[in-house]
């Protein structure tokens, strides 16, 4: 009789209990750009890294056991996650500036051709949607794809590719959307952010003074996003009133990550800053100086947050005071590549790629990183000076 008793409240506490979410619905994973995965609970955090065919911009999506990378030239690349092999790759025949999502086993991208579908199951191309070059990364909202064009349009595209969203706005969209509540919100080059509902009809819009790269994240009511005008913006998602405004001081390329518990907002800028505001005002809680571009868009995880710079160092910085908990650079300056793709985490397992077409998986808990090629590299160089300065103290000496 207990026995039944006690497998009955198991059971109850697991039916309660969240599961973790597995889809990969947007950039950087969710409304908020947070990129963070739970692990499971047989996972064992590795580090490796992985050679990529070409430079990477795009960020990567985790999808169960595995991370989707894929390099400026198309090619996408299916990784293990715990021990960094490689289990099947992709041509989309096209080139990208567009990261992955991943819905029920569909991987959804933009293209310099539109937007393709590949089956991760067959390992196939379900199809492709027309529409020129798309570097907007999509958004999986109730069984639609909604994306950006450089052709001005915001496109919304069911799971079979068929449209059912084509609304004609100004400028480029480079800027990937977010969906919430049947609103779509999106930036442009001519530098407007605008609301969009899902009914085709247009909400609102909000002039900034520059373009607008950046993508909007989501928190406490009220779409954030930056603009090369250098300026971080706060609106109301109803009607698109400014509820606050901060200088940056140079343009912000990157997107805001939402810390809906803390009230955070971080983000970088060209500035050399990645900068931490209180969402609900936009009072700066701290600034971290780098000295490089931050184009990189932080991961959050626990009380740490992670990212890329220009200067080829990943950073990760404690949440609440800015200050460096350590740092990585895998071309061990030498062969230094600027890391504007930004980081995705599973568990403890850190994974980004850089400019050189390198990817990378450290343990963000234990700070273990993995040795890059390029130290190995830099041995070869500091090699070759000292054998070159030996022979050249015995020419010297030589003529004496």
């Amino acid at each position: 009789m207990y026995k039944k008793v006690l497998i009955g409240l198991i059971i109850c506490i697991l039916c309660l209990s969240p599961i973790a979410a597995e889809d990969w619905n947007s950039f950087a994973g969710d409304v908020n750009h947070t990129a963070y995965r739970d692990e499971s609970s047989d996972f064992v955090t590795n580090l490796w890294t992985f050679n990529m065919p070409s430079p990477v911009h795009s960020s990567p999506a985790i999808y169960k056991d595995y991370v989707y990378i894929v390099s400026n030239d198309g090619i996408l690349k299916v990784i293990d996650m715990e021990t960094g092999e490689e289990q099947w790759d992709f041509d989309l025949k096209a080139k990208t500036n567009s990261s992955p999502i991943i819905h029920s086993n569909i991987l959804y991208i933009g293209t310099d051709e539109g937007l393709k579908a590949i089956n991760i199951s067959s390992h196939e191309l379900k199809w492709d949607y027309d529409c020129g070059n798309v570097e907007s990364t999509p958004f999986f909202y109730k069984d639609d794809i909604y994306f950006g064009s450089d052709d001005g349009h915001l496109y919304g595209l069911d799971k079979n590719g068929k449209e059912v969203l084509d609304k004609k706005l100004d400028g480029e969209l480079k800027s990937s959307p977010i969906v919430v509540d049947d609103s779509i919100y999106i930036g442009s080059t001519n530098g407007k952010l605008y609301s969009v509902g899902t009914d085709k009809d247009k909400n609102w819009e909000f002039t900034t003074g520059d373009e607008i790269l950046s993508s909007p994240t989501y928190v406490n009511d009220s779409v954030v996003f930056a603009s090369n005008d250098g300026s971080i913006y706060s609106l109301d998602e109803s009607n698109g009133d400014l509820n606050w405004k901060v200088d940056l001081n140079n343009k912000a390329i990157s997107s805001p990550t939402a810390d809906e518990h803390d009230y955070n907002i971080f983000i970088g800028s060209d500035e050399g800053n990645m900068t931490c505001l209180d969402s609900r005002d936009g009072t700066v809680k701290w600034s971290h100086s780098i000295g490089s571009p931050v184009r990189s868009t932080a991961a959050l995880k626990d009380n740490l947050i992670a990212f890329g710079c220009n200067n080829g160092y990943l950073y990760v910085l404690n949440k609440y005071t800015g200050i460096e908990e350590f740092t990585y650079n895998p071309g061990t300056i030498l062969f230094n590549s600027a890391i504007t793709s930004s980081p995705v985490i599973n568990g403890n397992s850190l994974i980004f790629a850089d400019d050189g077409g390198n990817a990378y998986s450290l343990n963000i808990n234990k700070y273990e990183v993995p040795l890059s090629m390029q130290l190995y590299y830099s041995l070869g160089v500091l090699i070759i000076l000292i054998v070159l300065a030996i022979v050249i103290v015995k020419k010297v000496r030589g003529r004496k």
